[in-house]
């Protein structure tokens, strides 16, 4: 009897254990939890509402416009180019800076008595914003006063220019996103186990298939993780054509979903514009971010 009673207690208890941890941990998702509703998941309902709705320059929705919103977008003459422009700057920005990073994280592997030096220089983008950066590029690639033209001994108006300012652009994003993926990819060789590199050259194997064969693969999660960030942040570019391009004779040579975006919600106050091209860059990216796990499964091997 006496076992039985203390059997129950005990169950009882572990029962008042569990409820009192999930209770806590309740409280300390809670804050968290709300902060996501309010600024994450709230404006996401309400752009996908806006982008099927009349919504005026107040922001209040006046009415229903089904498909509309979306027929009148993608019919618009800008929005191809915007488009291609997004597309472009995703591929080449992604791929160039993967093969920077991890060339640059390659040199700098074996710890020498300048490591310090080199490594923070390789870092030096992760200290500047983008908006700084902006002014900083917009100054350097200046057609009069900027240092770029009088180095190579050109005359281009790089920023002014529809045939060079995609490509400035793309310097641009390309510099400021070396910093944080080069500490990851360092980090990630630095990681591998001495005694597997020590193998391969007791093996004889030259230092390029090293690379290829043996150290490539053992840090493709950290390659797989650097190429899912910079798609994401390479769709969502719109800083340089806001703050560098403006309303400058080459900034149609430059505007991405993004830019639109923000000149369609912000100098238009077309809202229902602005909720779709939100949209169609999140569904764009989301799909090639799918396509990035499809090719995870192939190419990704985790030790």
């Amino acid at each position: 009897m006496r076992g039985g009673v203390t059997m129950k207690t005990g169950s009882t208890l572990r029962q008042r254990q569990r409820a009192k941890t999930r209770k806590k941990v309740f409280l300390l998702l809670l804050p968290i939890m709300l902060f996501a509703i309010l600024f994450v998941y709230y404006p996401f309902i309400r752009t996908i509402v806006n982008s099927f709705s009349l919504v005026n320059a107040k922001g209040i929705i006046k009415g229903f416009a089904g498909f509309d919103n979306y027929a009148y977008t993608y019919g618009r003459k800008d929005f191809l180019p915007a488009l291609r422009h997004t597309l472009t700057i995703a591929a080449i920005n992604v791929s160039i800076t993967l093969f920077i990073t991890i060339s640059l994280a390659l040199l700098a592997n074996k710890k020498r008595r300048l490591s310090p030096v080199y490594e923070t220089l390789f870092t030096l983008p992760m200290s500047v914003s983008m908006s700084a950066a902006c002014m900083i590029f917009k100054s350097m690639f200046s057609p009069s006063v900027g240092f770029i033209n009088y180095f190579f001994g050109l005359k281009l108006g790089w920023y002014e220019s529809q045939e060079s300012a995609l490509a400035a652009v793309l310097i641009l994003t390309i510099w400021m996103g070396i910093g944080f993926d080069f500490l990851l990819m360092l980090s990630a060789l630095r990681a591998i186990p001495d005694q597997i590199i020590e193998a391969t050259r007791v093996d004889g194997i030259s230092p390029f298939r090293r690379i290829v064969k043996v150290q490539i693969p053992l840090i493709s999660p950290t390659i797989f993780y650097v190429l899912c960030t910079n798609l994401v942040l390479a769709m969502m570019t719109s800083a340089p054509m806001i703050i560098i391009m403006g309303v400058s004779s080459a900034a149609s040579a430059t505007n991405t979903l993004m830019s639109m975006m923000y000149q369609s919600g912000f100098s238009s106050s077309d809202y229902g514009l602005a909720a779709v091209l939100s949209i169609s860059a999140f569904t764009l990216t989301l799909g090639f971010t799918v396509l990035s796990f499809v090719f995870e499964r192939k190419k990704v091997h985790y030790q």
